[in-house]
Parts: structure tokens; C-alpha cells; sequence
């Protein structure tokens, strides 16, 4: 503990319990917010006429000198009594002494980390952004490529590329629309509360808030020291980021496969193996699906911490900052990366089409000609395309097998009908170009469906691009005001 609050209650330290306690190892990512929360404070309290306007130049010159770092000491304790200690080496401590008059470093770091924590949620959304734009870029170059859509990890459906890389595009909108929705919820000022219950002179809350760009003041004094709850949500945020990229990487990593072969993974994102020659590794999503799931284990550590806490501050907190920190560079790093491999994706279309005749993937569409044209209930058309298929699967055969009389014989067999079938009918609902192109409503894969969506996509990146660029402009704002009204009294 800092030897300024130790001649007091306290008035011996041992350095082991300092070293255990200490956060400032961790601080410096909160550094520069605590300096501004100092100048806002102080201006306020000469505005406020709590201390002279001679004092508070004194104190805001000297914070204008300080000069902080990317590593500290570790006998430090922690960052706000690094920058008070530095006042006091500067101006001394008849006039530094004021600088933590009405605010507690309960206050400062709750407001600190929001602070830095609105910038670093402008900073992933960002990369959401650039991410998506990589995908729709894909997506418009690959609206007539057909592959295999899967369930359970079995082929299933034909799909257009296009409309694989759009589900990716609109999971990820959601998750930019929670961390926007996150920001406007933390974006309020704790300062003024103090270490518990505010302070008897007669401070300006909401000036501080407004000087440091908060929407407004974290109003109960109790709330505002004793929540984190916005740091929760934040990596709430971050989780359910991390799983929407974690299930495009576990994509392209069976879809690379040599069991899928749907896609090829560019050579300049992959590794060989030290002994087998012939391998083409795919190291770098892995480690981007290890990274994510760390991201979610920070969250359910977070949520453990801070579960059954009482009321009010309490230091459990400070374990979670770091884990904070940690989510949203693996987030950033993971992302720019995954942005950096999406263009360069190689797409299989002949083998994916080959894969849609040989399982049988268009069946559903035979069934659904047989409701449409022919006037069979769908249990019953289910039931005989159910048939076609063992039939065709115990021959070794595919859909190119299939004909109006094969279709009439089994189902005779399966349910006494004898159904007649146009033999192009068949040929075009067994067809995976045909199949996409009939899937035609909305969200579906067809091409001019996907056509229309990639359009909405884009001018939702657009809008997504303009409101980032709103907020930083506002911050930006706040700052400069800041700057003014300082250089004003000085």
C-alpha cells in the first residue's frame, strides 16, 4: 500500500501481502482513462468552487506532466496512487494533496474500465464489420455455386455457397447488435459515487460524465462502485461472438477435410506435419477454436466471481479485469485473422456437386414435386422417396438412377399407388441446380434470393459503419472539450 494512506489507520506494510494484492501490472491498459477522470475531476471541483482556481491549475498542470507507462513497478500499488504519488513529486503535497478530494479509487476504476472498455467494444465491432464485408464479398462472387448443406454432420440439402456465407454475415449482425446494445448500457458515469455513499461537497456528477463522454451518471452510489454488471455482459458479448466464429472455423475445417473436400484452405494459412511430407495442416483454425473457447471459460469465471458477492465493492473484482482484457484480444486477434483467410478460400464446386447427386440430397424435392403436381399427401410422397433412397443406397446407386418407373414400382409396393411421373419432372427436382433454384422464398438459397439479401447485408454494414463512426466522433468530442476548458483555467 501506497506510503501516502500508510501514516494513518495503517502504518505498516509487509511487501509480499502489496506484491498479492497489487493490480498495477494489469492498470496500464486502464492508465490513460484514470489520467482524464483526474483533469475532468479536478476541473469540476474548480468549477464547483471546492478548491481555487489557483490550486486547480497547479493540480492540472501537473497531470499534464505526468507521464505513464507500459510497464510499472511492482511495489506500486496500483494506478491511481502511481499518478497521485507522481502529482505529489511534481507540485508536492500542499498543493497535490486536493486531488483525491471527493472521489475514491473505488469510483475511478469502475469508471476507468468502462472508459476503456467503450473503445475496445468500438475496436471489435470494427473487426465484425471487416469480417462480414469479407463474407458478402465471397458470397457475390459464389451465388451459382452449389454445395452441400449439412445437419447432424450428414448431407442434407444442396445450398448455394453464397447462402452458407450470408448465415454467417446475419449471426454476426447479432452479435454486433449486442455489443452496441452493451455499449449504450455501460456508457454511464460511476464517478462522484465515491467509495460508497458519494460525498458531502457539493460536486457536479454529471459535468465529470459529460467531460469524459457518458451519456450520463450511474445514479445510486451503491450500484454505480458495486456493479459489473456491464463487464459481464460484455464478455457475454464476447462468448456469443466467439461461438459464431468458432462455428465458422469448425465449417471450414470439415469442409477442408479430405472426407468433405468442399473447400480448400489457402497454402499461406496452413502448416505441414515435421514427419509426414504430404500434409497440409489447418494449425491456424485450430488455434482459433481453442482461443474461442477460452473467451468462454474467462466468461463462466467472471460469472463465478462475481456470484454471491455482498452488495457494494469488494477486490474479487479486480481478478476479472485482466480476464476482461484477455477476451478482447483473443476476439480481435482470432477475427482480423479469420477476415484475413475468408477471400482467400478456395471453393470445390465440382465436388460438392458430385457429393449432392451421390447422397441423395435433392430427395425432399421429389417429394415435394410428388405433393405439388401429383396430388400426394407428403407422409405418403415422404414414405416413397424414403424407399427410392434405401433402394438406391443397397444398389449403390444415385439420383441419375432414377426413373418414372422405378418411381411407380415402389410405390406400388410401399403404398398400392401408382403414380405416374413426368420423366423431366423427375430429372429436374433431382437436379442440385434445379433444387436450389426452386428454393426461392424468402431467405432461401436461390440466387435471386441470395441476390437480394447480399444487398440488404451490404447496406447494413454501411449503417453499422456510420454509427461507429458517430460514437468515436462523439468521444472525440468530449475529449477535445476537455482539452479546452483545462487549457481555459491554465
Amino acid at each position: 500500500m501506497s506510503d501516502l494512506i500508510r501514516k494513518g489507520r495503517l502504518a505498516t506494510r509487509r511487501d509480499d501481502v502489496l506484491r498479492f494484492t497489487s493490480s498495477i501490472k494489469d492498470d496500464a491498459r486502464i492508465a490513460s482513462a484514470v489520467l482524464e477522470i483526474n483533469k475532468a475531476h479536478s476541473l469540476m471541483l474548480v468549477e464547483q468552487g471546492i478548491i481555487s482556481k489557483e490550486d486547480g491549475a497547479e493540480l492540472l498542470k501537473a497531470l499534464l506532466k505526468v507521464t505513464l507507462k507500459a510497464r510499472y513497478d511492482e511495489e506500486i500499488e496500483d494506478i491511481h496512487m502511481y499518478i497521485e504519488e507522481e502529482i505529489f513529486k511534481i507540485i508536492g503535497l500542499e498543493k497535490g494533496g486536493n486531488l483525491h478530494l471527493a472521489k475514491s479509487r473505488n469510483d475511478q476504476v469502475a469508471t476507468a474500465i468502462r472508459m476503456r472498455l467503450r473503445r475496445e467494444l468500438l475496436e471489435v465491432k470494427k473487426t465484425i464489420v471487416c469480417l462480414q464485408e469479407a463474407l458478402v464479398n465471397l458470397a457475390k462472387e459464389n451465388v451459382y455455386t452449389i454445395t452441400i448443406g449439412h445437419t447432424h454432420i450428414q448431407p442434407a440439402q444442396p445450398v448455394t455457397f453464397s447462402h452458407q456465407l450470408i448465415s454467417y454475415v446475419d449471426s454476426l449482425q447479432r452479435d454486433f447488435d449486442r455489443i452496441k446494445d452493451a455499449y449504450i448500457r455501460m456508457n454511464f458515469s460511476p464517478m462522484g459515487a465515491c467509495a460508497l455513499a458519494t460525498t458531502s461537497f457539493p460536486i457536479n456528477r454529471e459535468r465529470v460524465a459529460e467531460l469524459l463522454g457518458f451519456e450520463g451518471v450511474l445514479e445510486n452510489s451503491i450500484d454505480a462502485i458495486g456493479t459489473r454488471d456491464f463487464l459481464i455482459e460484455a464478455l457475454w458479448c464476447y462468448t456469443a461472438l466467439a461461438i459464431d466464429v468458432g462455428r465458422v472455423v469448425e465449417d471450414l475445417l470439415l469442409w477442408s477435410s479430405y472426407h468433405f473436400d468442399l473447400l480448400e484452405l489457402p497454402n499461406d494459412f496452413a502448416s505441414t506435419s515435421s514427419i509426414m511430407p504430404q500434409k497440409k495442416n489447418p494449425d491456424l483454425l485450430e488455434v482459433m477454436r481453442a482461443r474461442m473457447k477460452l473467451v468462454a471459460g474467462y466468461f463462466t469465471t467472471c460469472i463465478n466471481t462475481v456470484m454471491g458477492l455482498p452488495s457494494s465493492y469488494n477486490l474479487d473484482f479486480q481478478e476479472m479485469t485482466p480476464l476482461l482484457w484477455a477476451s478482447t484480444d483473443q476476439i480481435l486477434e482470432c477475427v482480423s485473422m479469420l477476415t484475413k483467410v475468408i477471400p482467400n478460400l478456395h471453393i470445390k464446386s465440382d465436388s460438392a456437386l458430385k457429393k449432392a447427386v451421390e447422397s441423395l440430397s435433392t430427395s425432399t424435392e421429389l417429394a415435394n414435386l410428388m405433393v405439388r403436381k401429383y396430388n400426394v399427401p407428403f407422409r405418403t410422397a415422404h414414405n416413397i422417396v424414403g424407399a427410392i433412397a434405401k433402394y438406391l443406397v443397397d444398389k449403390g446407386y444415385n439420383h441419375s438412377m432414377v426413373t418414372p418407373k422405378l418411381i411407380s414400382s415402389i410405390s406400388q409396393e410401399v403404398c398400392g399407388l401408382d403414380l405416374k411421373m413426368d420423366a423431366n419432372d423427375v430429372k429436374y427436382a433431382l437436379n442440385p441446380t434445379g433444387f436450389v433454384e426452386a428454393h426461392n422464398v424468402k431467405g432461401g438459397p436461390s440466387p435471386n434470393e441470395v441476390k437480394r439479401v447480399i444487398v440488404i447485408r451490404s447496406e447494413r454494414i454501411d449503417f453499422s459503419k456510420n454509427w461507429i463512426k458517430k460514437v468515436e466522433h462523439k468521444l472525440k468530442n468530449a475529449n477535445e472539450k476537455l482539452e479546452r476548458e483545462i487549457n481555459l483555467l491554465i
